[in-house]
């Protein structure tokens, strides 16, 4: 992390250790004022959009401009039954709790069958989100860390593969679907990193689709992907109100997919604590 984002988690850090001792609403929280929350929020979009590759200051983007957005995304989970379920059980995504090969072994045309497919086009696995560190309601720091581990159901789900055009693309969609900020920032100066010919082609194609598949579709964040394993996906699509991405270039055919490799243990990471 940049000396001056420590900095940051130091003063959070310290204000647990001073004056009356205060329990943590969970493993791994940071508390900022708001000083330290508007600092770390233009801090980490800076660095964001100097390098993209900065997961950590992306996560921190998202956490601390997430203003009201996290509230409202909570409220569509509490009116469905599903969400409410995932909001009471708190499932988490990475190797460790997904059995890979079994969704591996999944029919053609399943849910399941086309997520391990899609991580292996992709050369990605489910074990890179960072976990929520500067949310103080530990409910929303779960519906921040949802939302973070469903991002790649999303990519597989609109058929869309992993790259810097793609991932702006999703932004818009994810912005028109859970009203986040930090999307709306990423899909706003994400192209300037393109090239001509690419933000012609995302805004031309791929926005127009982003703004109105995520406007129209069922708020995702309500949904229990893990009880949809084995559902069709065309029928898994079609019930949530979502069409494929207008035709994407991947860097593997789906045919050389499905063969499924050895996925290495999750990295460690804070448990989110149940309500």
């Amino acid at each position: 992390m940049h000396p001056a984002f420590r900095h940051v988690a130091r003063l959070g850090a310290r204000a647990l250790s001073t004056g009356t001792p205060t329990r943590r609403p969970y493993e791994g929280f940071v508390p900022l004022n708001t000083f330290e929350n508007a600092f770390l929020a233009v801090g980490s979009a800076v660095m964001s959009l100097a390098n993209p590759r900065r997961h950590d200051m992306i996560a921190a983007l998202g956490e601390t401009t997430a203003g009201p957005a996290l509230p409202r995304m909570r409220e569509h989970m509490l009116a469905s039954p599903e969400g409410r379920r995932v909001l009471r059980e708190r499932p988490r995504v990475h190797s460790n709790s997904v059995d890979m090969a079994a969704l591996a072994a999944l029919p053609d045309r399943t849910f399941g069958r086309a997520y391990v497919d899609w991580l292996e086009r992709c050369g990605v696995t489910p074990d890179t989100r960072d976990a929520v560190r500067y949310i103080a309601d530990p409910e929303l720091a779960y519906v921040m860390q949802r939302y973070r581990e469903c991002h790649d159901f999303y990519h597989c789900i609109t058929h869309m593969p992993v790259s810097v055009e793609y991932e702006i693309a999703l932004k818009y969609f994810e912005f028109a679907n859970t009203g986040l900020p930090m999307t709306a920032i990423s899909a706003l100066f994400g192209p300037l990193r393109l090239t001509n010919a690419q933000r012609d082609r995302l805004f031309r194609e791929y926005v127009p689709w982003a703004l109105r598949c995520g406007a129209s579709a069922r708020p995702l964040i309500t949904v229990y992907w893990e009880e949809r394993w084995e559902q069709d996906i065309e029928d898994l699509k079609a019930e949530l109100g979502l069409w494929d991405a207008p035709p994407a270039k991947w860097r593997k055919p789906r045919a050389q997919a499905g063969q499924l490799k050895a996925s290495a243990p999750a990295p460690a990471s804070p448990e989110l604590p149940s309500m």
